[in-house]
């Protein structure tokens, strides 16, 4: 029989009529039934949520020893939520170990951060007049938390969204994308177990055309952070007002490879850059620059790589590259392919399609204005523009309406400094490539690739007030 997972209210798991099916990425075969949320549910899960906030005082040392025992938890269930996490996402399964690993951490540096929370005091009384008074800042919790989470990371982007709520003190409700809602179950099962008090974090599912609507309209959510399209982000942003918002909107992500460049460690770190979790993440290379002087050796050994990739079923320990989420996406990516091709790019490797498995494909002779270049393709294709000065290539990489990460390789001191200082990005890795990240570090971008940045330390400051208090002596 098919199991069927409830929305998490008040600590609660309850179960509705109304349900929709999880499908394997992979094989379509049914995995679970999850019960979607009427608008009294909706409802009930943030007055559960605000009543949390009121009632519910948890000091700095009990959010710690709450988020450091979830981390312990999953950890030790690390192979069972991983096998889980590949299942739903279609991610090879020592990529999803990975993952599990990741939310660990990130649940641990959340704990940390729960103890660092702090003010700073004021010289006012280097005003004159003042010089009688004291003053200092505090930070104080936002009150309630929405968090609307991707398919793609389905564990560790949610961790990131609910650790830093939980350490600041706030309360949650969060909706996990409906294709992935069985990690953020296993999650906040997991934060149950470790003694999260009941009300703090709430779970509703739903599309975002009714569940996500109905969560923008309630003035009694004080922040909305959100991963997903740009525009799904510019609605939240519209109908959030004033309140805040942490929006992270996803790239076209470039990165260079120098003349200079270490052209076989580039390359091999390019081919997993690309490629990695069939190019579904929001960070994955899609735009590969590489000199002209150049071009014809990285491609050598560039192109094998890409080839040597093993392509299959996600739970096989041996696959590096698994399907997309479902066949639509599959199907769109082998449209954009097509559709530089018949525009004259040429099509070096890949790009066949079966089911909803894409082979990884690398295009050359491209131009800027194919979709399969300047929108985010989130799929495993990386188009190679050659260049011929870093100017231009900082000029390539920056004509794009997004701006979240890219990378160079070069052992050129000024040439790296050209890059980080000229292009427009929220983060740059120097002899790296643009999927770099490490949990602890301020990720987000500018541009339409959204607002505020997520990390834990820095997540905390989006998701405190900052209060000033003075005091005449």
């Amino acid at each position: 029989m098919t199991e069927h997972h409830g929305l998490l209210i008040n600590g609660e798991w309850r179960k509705t009529k109304k349900t929709f099916e999880v499908r394997a990425a992979f094989d379509n075969s049914l995995l679970a039934a999850v019960s979607e949320a009427s608008e009294e549910d909706f409802k009930d899960a943030v007055t559960s949520a605000e009543s949390a906030f009121k009632k519910i005082k948890i000091a700095p040392s009990e959010r710690y020893e709450i988020l450091k025992k979830a981390s312990e938890i999953i950890s030790e269930k690390k192979d069972e939520f991983a096998k889980t996490l590949s299942l739903e996402a279609g991610k090879p399964i020592r990529d999803a170990r990975l993952e599990v690993s990741r939310c660990t951490s990130t649940l641990l540096n959340s704990a940390e951060e729960a103890k660092r929370i702090h003010g700073e005091e004021i010289p006012v009384s280097a005003a004159r007049g003042s010089e009688n008074r004291i003053s200092f800042t505090i930070r104080e919790p936002i009150g309630i938390v929405c968090a609307i989470s991707p398919f793609n990371f389905p564990m560790n982007l949610v961790c990131h969204k609910i650790g830093p709520a939980i350490a600041a003190g706030n309360s949650v409700v969060l909706k996990p994308a409906s294709s992935t809602p069985l990690s953020a179950i296993n999650l906040a099962k997991a934060l149950i177990e470790a003694g999260l008090p009941k009300g703090l974090l709430n779970i509703v599912f739903g599309s975002g055309s009714t569940v996500g609507e109905w969560l923008l309209a309630d003035q009694r959510i004080g922040l909305y952070t959100f991963t997903g399209s740009p525009k799904v982000g510019k609605r939240i942003k519209e109908a959030s007002g004033l309140r805040r918002v942490i929006l992270e909107l996803g790239s076209n992500s470039a990165t260079i490879v120098h003349n200079d460049a270490d052209i076989s460690k580039s390359a091999s770190a390019c081919a997993r850059a690309g490629f990695a979790y069939a190019g579904q993440i929001c960070i994955s290379l899609q735009r590969l620059l590489v000199h002209k002087d150049i071009m014809n050796k990285f491609l050598s050994e560039f192109i094998p790589l890409v080839e040597n990739l093993k392509v299959g079923d996600p739970l096989d320990e041996a696959t590096d590259v698994g399907p997309l989420i479902n066949e639509a996406a599959a199907i769109k990516a082998e449209e954009w392919i097509k559709e530089a091709v018949n525009r004259g790019a040429k099509l070096l490797t890949g790009g066949k399609r079966k089911g909803s498995v894409v082979a990884p494909a690398v295009l050359t002779d491209v131009e800027r204005t194919m979709r399969i270049v300047c929108f985010e393709a989130f799929a495993p294709v990386v188009s190679v523009i050659p260049y011929n000065t870093i100017e231009e290539a900082i000029d390539i990489v920056n004509d794009s309406e997004y701006g979240l990460q890219a990378g160079i390789f070069t052992k050129d001191i000024n040439a790296a400094f050209k890059a980080i200082k000229g292009i427009k990005v929220g983060g740059i890795m120097v002899n790296d490539t643009s999927l770099y990240r490490a949990d602890m570090m301020p990720y987000g971008g500018v541009k339409n690739s959204g607002i505020g940045r997520e990390g834990p330390r820095y997540a905390i400051e989006e998701m405190t007030d900052l209060k000033t208090v003075v005091i005449n002596l």
